[in-house]
């Protein structure tokens, strides 16, 4: 019976681990249609409007991801004059938040391209742009990233500053990439056919860049929330109890998933280029 169970054990954390290795395999396709909207801006030579909108976005995209690097700074010497050298393992969360906050932040503000629009306005669809099995996903882990806070919080398992930090930096991330979503939307297309690959890129940049962050916003903050309740030793019964191991592997499956999320986002930060001769001259 012993061997059963630990062997059903087994069998349950493997199975808790295939979501997130699903998840990741669907950001490897998406970076498939990322680098096929890259390749359309370096066949085609842009308008000098739509030169002057590549650097103006570049530069804008630079300029909010540094103010979330400073915020990060402050947040980690905040955390120093506050908790002294217990601080030490926030340091990189703190930092890492701030850095993915800017990166949403940057794409929810990006400025208006000032190319003139097509007459009469047309728009894409945001399933032309990124994968609809991402922004659900994201939501559904921004869901489940709150109600695991909820749930530990009102169990007394979390601090009042650890439940607040975890409920709003997910949550204000998720806005935020809904807004650059639907900005991303409603955005009307360029009438210069040259800058419509320009413009196409633009969108599925701004749209995988805000899912993604805010995926790792909520997924890493969740698997922590998950191995906490996963290893707390008042929550296991004696025997076998199969609750503590899927907490558990969930808690590694979430982590596991943000980590390989997150290496996707850092090779997508740079700007889009195009070696057209209105850039190049």
């Amino acid at each position: 019976m012993r061997t059963v169970g630990r062997l059903i054990a087994f069998v349950l954390f493997i199975a808790v681990l295939v979501p997130g290795v699903l998840l990741a395999r669907a950001w490897w396709l998406a970076a498939g249609r990322r680098a096929v909207a890259a390749g359309a801006v370096e066949f085609a030579e842009p308008s000098p409007a739509g030169a002057a909108t590549l650097q103006r976005q570049a530069q804008h995209g630079r300029r909010i991801r540094q103010l979330g690097l400073l915020l990060g700074v402050a947040g980690v010497i905040g955390s120093v004059v506050l908790l002294a050298e217990a601080s030490v393992f926030l340091w990189v969360p703190v930092l890492a938040a701030a850095l993915l906050v800017g990166v949403v932040l940057a794409e929810a503000t990006r400025p208006r391209p000032r190319w003139k629009l097509a007459t009469p306005p047309r728009r894409p669809r945001r399933g032309e742009l990124i994968s609809p099995w991402l922004v659900w996903i994201m939501r559904a882990v921004v869901a489940a990233e709150v109600a695991a806070t909820v749930g530990l919080w009102s169990s007394g398992e979390l601090g009042m500053p650890v439940a607040w930090a975890a409920l709003i930096v997910p949550v204000v991330s998720w806005l935020l990439a809904e807004t650059a979503l639907l900005r991303a939307v409603l955005r009307p297309l360029p009438s210069e056919g040259a800058d419509v690959p320009v413009d196409e890129a633009l969108r599925t940049w701004t749209a995988h860049l805000v899912t993604a962050a805010a995926t790792v916003l909520a997924l890493l903050p969740l698997g922590a929330l998950l191995l906490v309740a996963g290893i707390d030793p008042d929550g296991v019964s004696e025997g076998y109890d199969f609750l503590p191991v899927a907490l558990v592997a969930g808690g590694f499956s979430a982590l596991a998933a943000g980590i390989a999320v997150a290496g996707f986002l850092l090779t997508w930060l740079r700007p889009i280029r195009s070696s057209a001769r209105a850039l190049t001259g």
